[in-house]
């Protein structure tokens, strides 16, 4: 049932109002309809790939823990579906934070974040290799507490579904929205490549972790939002957008020296050196201190 909805209701209607979208905007100014055209082939790339690799990497583990879950919950008390919300934003919260502050996840995740303008479209650019890289195994939790992996993977659908409007960056801001619901002025500062916005804004419907945890940024008049990658992509192949990031892994891993250089290549967040002169966030933000002094 949500995959037919998914496909036949929220796929066609998320599609009409990106084209609409793209359509006002370049009667009011440039518009990239080539970085569009990237984001629909990512769209088109990644179901073929779902259809040819219809399981996960994390496969077997998710099978292995709902083989040993402690209870199987029900969706038929609003207890079970607050649960299952909130759980599922919490373990959301965690994957994201993850594929911003993990390079094995950020080689992914990167290609999300490669369009240099945000706008609906933007959303549909999400990567190729999902599958192949354990992002589900984040959703485990859930799992383990009793709801069903077909529960859990409809409600991160959902979740994401919901993340689509966020995209948007002509919609303001949203007054006391903007303290509980992860809103398209809270997403845009995600994707900004501004030194002052990076790392920021993790949460999918909420943002109330964020705020938990820290990592709350709000978005300034002061300070306009540049989207992008820190150093942009400007590439409108995507096989060099989905394949640059690991390539440049690969060519890391294969200089590396050490078992530690190794794993950090891996494990630590991007632009990681095992020297120490890197261009990690806090090194950027260290180095930018230092240079106003």
């Amino acid at each position: 049932m949500m995959e037919k909805f998914l496909l036949f209701v929220a796929l066609p209607v998320v599609l009409v109002c990106a084209l609409i979208e793209a359509w006002v905007l370049s009667r009011r100014a440039r518009f990239d309809w080539k970085a569009m055209g990237v984001s629909m082939a990512d769209l088109i790339g990644r179901t073929v790939v779902s259809i040819l690799l219809p399981m996960s990497i994390a496969g077997p583990a998710i099978d292995f823990i709902w083989g040993r879950r402690l209870a199987t919950a029900h969706l038929d008390s609003w207890q079970g579906v607050l649960i299952l919300f909130f759980g599922q934003e919490f373990c959301y919260y965690c994957y994201h934070r993850a594929a911003h502050r993990v390079r094995w996840f950020w080689c992914h995740h990167s290609v999300h974040h490669s369009p240099n303008e945000l706008n609906l479209s933007a959303a549909f650019r999400v990567g190729l290799l999902g599958k192949l890289i354990g992002n589900t195994l984040f959703f485990i939790p859930l799992i383990w507490i009793g709801f069903s992996p077909r529960i859990v993977a409809a409600t991160l659908a959902l979740n994401l579904l919901y993340q689509f409007w966020i995209h948007a960056t002509w919609i303001p801001r949203l007054g006391w929205l903007e303290y509980v619901f992860n809103t398209p002025s809270a997403h845009r500062v995600h994707h900004a490549a501004n030194l002052e916005y990076l790392d920021a804004n993790y949460g999918g419907v909420l943002i109330v972790f964020d705020r938990l945890f820290g990592t709350y940024s709000k978005e300034r008049d002061d300070i306009a939002c540049r989207y992008g990658l820190v150093h942009p992509q400007t590439s409108y192949n995507p096989l060099r957008i989905e394949f640059d990031p690991w390539a440049a892994l690969a060519r890391d891993l294969l200089g590396a020296r050490s078992i530690r250089a190794v794993l950090g290549y891996l494990l630590m967040p991007p632009g990681w050196k095992p020297d120490g002169e890197g261009e990690t966030t806090e090194e950027l933000r260290l180095r930018a201190a230092g240079s106003r002094r």
